[in-house]
């Protein structure tokens, strides 16, 4: 989508960056911003191949569409090249493996509780059939049950955490405590998401938290805030709930996963690097 290329699952490079990029991700135990990312080094390349290609009768990817942008509204402060790089570098950082890292705590919930596994598998085929149609965005609203798995996978496992810093801009008092202007504040999105006063039995994997008493998905209660909360929410939000229902969902409708016979039942404590990483986990993959 950024990039305008779609890689082949053996593509070399891409398999490689993605190694990468899951090390990393593991390894460094800070959410800080200023850790550095040397697998990002690509970009700048990538966005001077497009300013050197630009057609603009014929943009090819979101690249493009930016370099347009800038032509049309003229330099200012906040929309300029360099910022073309860092905001696609906030897509790859905070885009590629978050979304990746709740598909596989996804999965391994599934293995671990088969038959909310099936729940989500029979109301697939009731709304998509029992052939091979893959679900797309306009079935989300019919499969409410599909919707409030993928929710409760994001509570009960926050792959962040800790949210991105915020700072006050001015000295502020909350709740007794002082708060200068400019001093780091970092929102604890786990213990909003496992609260037992908000959560009953907040360890326990339960999908039906988000359903009112007539099966649909409620308004998202205050506590449930995977994507930070606020003027700062995430921007990538809408993104990764599309590519969360439509990968989680696809895959679900045409797979079934389980563990292999005899094998011992994995943990779900994570290992905890930038983002909260499932443990590594062999699956058996059977085709529905």
């Amino acid at each position: 989508m950024v990039f305008g290329k779609r890689y082949e699952y053996d593509d070399v490079k891409f398999v490689e960056l993605t190694k990468i990029v899951n090390k990393q991700f593991a390894q460094v135990g800070s959410s800080q911003l200023m850790t550095v990312f040397p697998f990002l080094r690509f970009i700048p390349i990538e966005i001077t191949k497009h300013r050197e290609t630009l057609d603009n009768g014929n943009p090819r990817d979101f690249i493009d569409l930016l370099f347009i942008e800038i032509q049309t509204q003229g330099k200012t402060d906040y929309f300029t090249e360099e910022n073309i790089v860092w905001i696609i570098e906030d897509l790859s950082v905070a885009g590629m493996e978050t979304t990746a890292n709740t598909l596989r705590w996804g999965l391994l919930y599934m293995v671990l509780f088969p038959e909310e596994q099936k729940k989500v598998q029979v109301e697939l085929d009731s709304v998509l059939g029992t052939d091979h149609d893959v679900p797309t965005l306009a079935h989300r609203s019919q499969l409410p049950y599909t919707e409030a798995t993928i929710m409760e996978i994001q509570r009960i496992r926050a792959i962040l955490p800790l949210s991105i810093p915020h700072t006050p801009n001015e000295d502020t008092k909350f709740r007794g405590y002082d708060i200068p202007a400019g001093m780091q504040v970092l929102p604890n999105l786990w213990s909003a998401q496992m609260d037992p006063e908000f959560w009953p039995d907040p360890e326990r994997f339960e999908p039906r938290r988000f359903l009112d008493s007539e099966g649909k998905v409620f308004t998202r209660p205050e506590s449930f805030m995977p994507f930070c909360t606020g003027r700062r929410v995430c921007l990538g939000e809408q993104l990764a709930k599309m590519e969360l229902f439509l990968l989680f969902s696809s895959l679900l409708k045409h797979f079934t996963f389980k563990l292999p016979e005899g094998a011992t039942v994995p943990s779900t404590d994570g290992c905890m690097g930038i983002t909260l990483v499932p443990p590594r986990v062999n699956m058996c993959i059977t085709q529905r």
